[in-house]
């Protein structure tokens, strides 16, 4: 099935980083906000980013406001190192499933693509 899907997952705390916001954008020529998600307690989208037809090759970013999650956390600095997480990537096969998931610490992050 063609469609985008993320999944965020806290390292610091070992758990899955559940009530996370993400906003997907297209920036194929010029960004366009697409969609926008609230990540449930396994810290995935309920339902794919895109999908089907709105799903097209082309340049895309994920926004992960991991800022506002880790505030949370007791004893972190009050203004985070990590506010924002952008994931720009490219999607070559749009006939393709597509998982960007993020692995984020207070301190750190990193993505590939997933299946």
């Amino acid at each position: 099935m063609t469609k985008l899907t993320t999944h965020c997952l806290d390292t610091f705390s070992g758990k899955p980083a559940k009530g996370i916001k993400v906003d997907i954008y297209t920036v194929s020529g010029k960004k366009e906000k697409i969609n926008s998600t609230t990540l449930n307690n396994n810290g995935r989208s309920d339902k794919p980013l895109l999908e089907g037809s709105n799903f097209k090759e082309g340049e895309y970013e994920l926004v992960f406001f991991v800022g506002d999650y880790f505030r949370n956390i007791p004893n972190l600095p009050k203004i985070p190192f990590l506010n924002e997480v952008t994931i720009r990537f490219g999607v070559s096969n749009s006939k393709d499933h597509y998982h960007v998931p993020l692995l984020v610490s207070p301190w750190s992050y990193s993505t590939y693509r997933g299946s």
